[in-house]
């Protein structure tokens, strides 16, 4: 039974003591004094969350409701109201975190021209970034294969990390993990996160749980940790970095209970992808997802943080472990200091966020069970993470898959596929992935499985690219403990580099003869790595068929060179007394596995891979780019420009006006996707983006990628909306075609943008359902932004894409139900005016949008304006997030 709250008078401060130190602590448990609770029936996730509001609530960045409505929850309600979140920090990899910088850069200059002290620009929270999206597999199964790697990521990458570099030094609260030393998440899990943080705050000690937001999806990994945190859009975090609050709808909350425990020879691989499939059939779509159950017991952290990894792929916001014995082990044989493992557990009790039987389950949403006696051996694939073969059925499903490819292929039918390159053929075996390379039960299993098949003299097949790629050194440094690094080398398994390499489609080139015969023949070829996504083109643009599997099974199918094989029946070769070899054969024990663990892996090991881990090597520290305050803009780079959004910024914001006589950029069905929009992979010479780049003298060789280039807004811009595949129905073909009108000529997008900004003419995109789905990525919004979109109209939105077009001051509208742009028979022509935007606007409002047809008809109807709260509202008014910080620090605020 809930009291009427007294929250004048409410104050869930209270002191903790800890090793001699008293440390101020705010109590969750506070507020069962106000009819709230009891407060363990609540999910830990929720619990942490609720403390964050409690934390913040002096300092007005919380209201009484706020509380009132997390503290209110109920399993069997869904709330539709949102909190604000405050993390502990933010962490970036260098894809996401590039453009951050930038932007925090182009704010001290503005800052400077303004007249104002640039050095007081830093983020408001503490950051770290990991070097970690640029190394690819350019050379493999080589001695050198590192080095080499190594030295071309630098040659291509140079400007970026000079910027980074400079970065390091210039902005406080700002920290850079330099390239060649691991994998974000992997760092996170094994060094970054302290789980509860010790801070001083007005001259107090005070403990809270670390939390974190990330620019990249698999941010989740942490969760394993006990750490809340999961994957937000570059905008989004730099909104959060600059003092902004994240706004979180109060989730359901799904908890699966696990019991049992993992049959011989299965691995957590294998657990995750059973899991992922079950959940992403339940439909857990923006859901907290919390593991707890008797089965828990049984689950090492890595283990339980390759289960966390995955949430992206089962659709979960988070996928919550809780603090248990098993956190506090792991931080200690990670190198963590004793004082801290203490503090951890003793914080964690006091506030009840610690797991053990002894307590009661909390209330969930629903509830799952998973048995983990039933997981058997299986890959993921062809294409999605979600669909999940057992072993014996890969070969079956492959020629099911592909049947018609296959029958256009021009390759003869061989009868064993093993002997050479054929359809079916795998041609990329890639150890890669902080999802699995953090473990090590898996990493030492596949140097067991290499071991053994080394001795049997087997070999991997000369058609297949492998590669290991390691989430940390930690790794490198066990494997060369246990003796099982050079296993590993003899089959083709020599380390290429720290970083995300095959799993983000870094995979490298294939040498001329494979990739000939390929093509010439129309082979369907397959990769198998230990990644976490698959997705079609993603891998390698020559390989259709993709499968996620454990460490050990990516060195078994290296061994077999084909997915065409079943493991039961047929063996992986002879060995050298011409003895089948079966891979029941070379399947390392879990006794052998968890004794080579125990052997190897030592708290040492973390701390001596991480005891230097901001300085970087002596290439690293060779970079420079000054020591001022200010970034010294090069007009001349072509990766690293000053982007305009704060040239012109006024002192104060212009009123909000109504949008008349707009054209139609681009008119799209449904779901458009942020890869659609947002530009990505290769650059081609004949695009606008590629024309650019050599009107500025280079030459597509060294083009290097969009995500290379996500510094220079003049090449981003010109890559929105430009994929291949993109469908404008404005013209009959696919790609970032448009019509510019009156005239009706086609054109690249681009060009049409630049023509109506020559004539002062506003933009809009009209869209059908789902618009911004997949990734959140912040260039799909920077770039609208950039190209003069100031409105799009769609019959649904994705959550993050609709909230970074807000943050970029993008209008988003939504049409009502039954109407879209097709039923109201739109070809693109049209002129479209939003009238009714001046003075107040109130979330959800209605506004009215008249169309101006080519033969003088004219029509009105009221569209939805998707400001969803007074926040958004401020955000637009101001032209973005960053543009209100940045009025705020120019007022002195």
């Amino acid at each position: 039974m809930r009291a009427s709250k007294e929250f004048n008078q409410f104050n869930p401060r209270t002191t903790l003591q800890v090793d001699g130190t008293t440390y101020t602590i705010f109590a969750v448990k506070a507020l069962e004094s106000l009819g709230y609770g009891p407060i363990e029936r609540l999910p830990y996730s929720l619990r942490i969350l609720l403390e964050n509001l409690l934390r913040h609530y002096p300092q007005g960045l919380v209201s009484d409701t706020d509380i009132d409505n997390l503290a209110s929850w109920q399993p069997d309600q869904i709330s539709p109201e949102a909190v604000p979140l405050m993390p502990a920090r933010v962490i970036l990899q260098d894809f996401t975190g590039v453009p951050a910088l930038v932007d925090l850069a182009a704010m001290r200059s503005a800052l400077a021209r303004a007249g104002g002290d640039p050095a007081t620009m830093n983020p408001f929270i503490p950051a770290d970034l990991v070097i970690d999206h640029s190394v690819q597999v350019d050379r493999s199964a080589t001695a050198d294969a590192l080095q080499v790697n190594v030295e071309l990521e630098m040659a291509r990458n140079r400007e970026r990390y000079t910027m980074l570099h400079w970065g390091q030094q210039a902005f406080r609260n700002f920290r850079v993990v330099p390239p060649g030393t691991g994998i974000v998440h992997q760092v996170n899990l094994e060094y970054l996160a302290s789980v509860v943080v010790s801070s001083e705050q007005n001259g107090e000690p005070v403990l809270y749980p670390d939390s974190v937001l990330g620019t990249d999806s698999h941010t989740t990994m942490v969760n394993g940790l006990g750490v809340m945190g999961w994957g937000v859009g570059g905008i989004e975090a730099e909104a959060v970095l600059l003092g902004q609050p994240y706004s979180l709808q109060i989730p359901e909350v799904v908890g699966v209970r696990l019991s049992g425990s993992l049959p011989p020879g299965t691995t957590a691989t294998d657990l995750v992808l059973t899991i992922t499939r079950f959940l992403r059939g339940q439909g857990v779509v923006g859901r907290f997802v919390e593991f707890f159950g008797p089965g828990l017991a049984g689950l090492s952290l890595p283990d339980r943080a390759t289960i966390a990894n995955m949430a992206p792929e089962y659709g979960a916001t988070m996928g919550f472990f809780p603090v248990d014995e098993e956190t506090l082990r792991y931080l200690r044989a990670s190198g963590r200091p004793e004082a801290l493992v203490h503090l951890v557990e003793q914080y964690c009790r006091a506030q009840s966020f610690f797991f053990g039987p002894e307590h009661p389950e909390p209330g969930y949403s629903v509830v799952y069970d998973i048995v983990l006696d039933s997981v058997v051996p299986s890959l993921a694939g062809p294409r999605r993470p979600q669909d999940l073969l057992p072993l014996s059925g890969v070969r079956e499903d492959f020629l099911r898959q592909f049947d018609k490819q296959l029958a256009a292929s021009t390759a003869a039918t061989v009868e064993d596929p093993a002997r050479q390159l054929t359809n079916g053929s795998v041609v990329i075996a890639a150890i890669t992935s902080c999802t699995n390379t953090s473990n090590p039960d898996v990493m030492i299993g596949a140097g067991l499985l290499a071991r053994k098949a080394r001795e049997r003299g087997l070999m991997a097949k000369p058609w297949v690219k492998t590669s290991l790629a390691p989430g940390s050194r930690v790794v490198t440094r066990y494997l060369e403990q246990s003796g099982l690094l050079p296993d590993l080398e003899a089959l083709g398994f020599q380390v290429v580099g720290y970083g995300c390499t095959t799993c983000i489609g870094n995979s490298g080139p294939l040498t001329e003869a494979i990739a000939a015969p390929i093509g010439d023949q129309n082979l369907l070829v397959a990769a198998v790595l230990s990644g976490n996504r698959n997705f079609e083109a993603r891998i390698h643009p020559l390989v259709r068929a993709n499968y996620l599997g454990s460490p050990p099974l990516v060195v078994a199918y290296a061994l077999a060179g084909t997915v065409l094989i079943d493991f039961d029946q047929e063996p992986l070769g002879t060995d050298s007394q011409g003895q089948p070899v079966y891979l029941r054969d070379l399947w390392p024990s879990t006794e052998e596995i968890r004794a080579a663990v125990r052997q190897s892996l030592t708290p040492d090991l973390f701390t001596l891979s991480y005891g230097s881990v901001f300085s970087g090597d002596a290439q690293w520290q060779a970079l420079s780019a000054g020591t001022s305050d200010l970034y010294p803009w090069d007009v001349d780079s072509s990766y690293i420009r000053e982007p305009p959004f704060f040239q012109e910024l006024s002192a104060d914001p212009p009123p909000i006006a109504t949008i008349e006589g707009a054209r139609i950029l681009a008119l799209f069905g449904d779901s458009i996707t942020t890869d659609h929009i947002s530009p990505a992979g290769s650059i081609g010479p004949q695009t606008p983006a590629g024309r650019y780049l050599q009107h500025l003298g280079i030459q597509p060789a060294d083009f290097n990628s969009y995500g290379s280039r996500r510094g220079n807004h003049e090449v981003m811009m010109r890559g929105t909306f430009a994929n291949i595949r993109i469908k404008n129905r404005m013209v009959e073909r696919e790609g970032g075609y448009t019509k510019a009108w009156p005239e009706g000529v086609e054109m690249p997008i681009y060009d049409a943008a630049m023509h109506y900004q020559q004539t002062g003419t506003p933009l809009v995109v009209l869209a059908g359902r789902d618009y911004g789905t997949g990734s959140s990525r912040d260039w799909a919004a920077k770039g609208t932004m950039l190209l003069g979109v100031k409105a799009v109209i769609a019959s649904s939105f994705e959550r993050i894409h609709r909230s970074n077009l807000v943050g970029m001051g993008v209008l988003p509208l939504q049409f009502p139900e039954g109407v879209d742009a097709q039923t109201l028979c739109l070809d693109g022509s049209e002129t479209i005016s939003l009238l009714g935007l001046g003075g107040r606007l109130n979330p959800g409002q209605g506004v009215n949008l008249r169309i101006d047809r080519a033969d003088g008809r004219t029509e009105s109807l009221e569209v939805l304006l998707r400001l969803d709260n007074a926040m958004e509202i401020d955000y637009y008014r101001h032209g973005g997030i960053l543009h209100k910080v940045l009025r705020q620090r120019l007022q002195g605020r």
